[in-house]
């Protein structure tokens, strides 16, 4: 076991996490790379080191790009020293391409996140998201097998 320079965590085991796939809503992508958030030290540990592949589609860079020039989050990149080239190239660098999903059994009200659900169902995955309107749906999706949640639990 090893420990995380960045965040003093052991990083060897997610003991309360499967070693497995995870689809990641933009919320999280910008918790991990603009604002470096400390509630996802333990996703960025488990990415690194290989115990969680993170599954994305071409459709969610697109909807990263996009997110990336709004006008609240600009100031906060500067803030931060980050631009959008460097947390599209952690995207492009980490994440796992796939097909399009098709449309889950389940409907979120919020259709902009609908394209992360179908692919964690498609995956039977985990899902990490902020949204209330994905984490609203946790009960429906585990049938499916699906665990949405808005960060994963600390590492051991």
């Amino acid at each position: 076991m090893r420990e995380d320079q960045s965040s003093g965590l052991a990083v060897s085991s997610l003991p309360s996490l499967p070693v497995g796939d995870v689809v990641l809503d933009t919320n999280i992508v910008l918790d991990l790379f603009v604002f470096n958030d400390p509630a996802t030290a333990p996703l960025k540990a488990a990415l690194q080191q290989g115990q969680l592949r993170w599954l994305a589609t071409d459709e969610m860079r697109v909807e990263l790009a996009r997110v990336l020039t709004y006008k609240q989050i600009l100031p906060r990149m500067a803030y931060y020293k980050v631009s959008a080239e460097d947390v599209l190239g952690q995207f492009d660098a980490q994440a796992q391409l796939m097909p399009v999903a098709p449309k889950a059994g389940v409907t979120c009200r919020d259709a902009d996140d609908q394209k992360f659900i179908d692919l964690a169902v498609v995956h039977r995955c985990l899902l990490l998201s902020k949204d209330q309107a994905v984490l609203c749906m946790s009960k429906r999706l585990l049938p499916l097998g699906v665990k949405a949640q808005a960060a994963i639990d600390s590492v051991a």
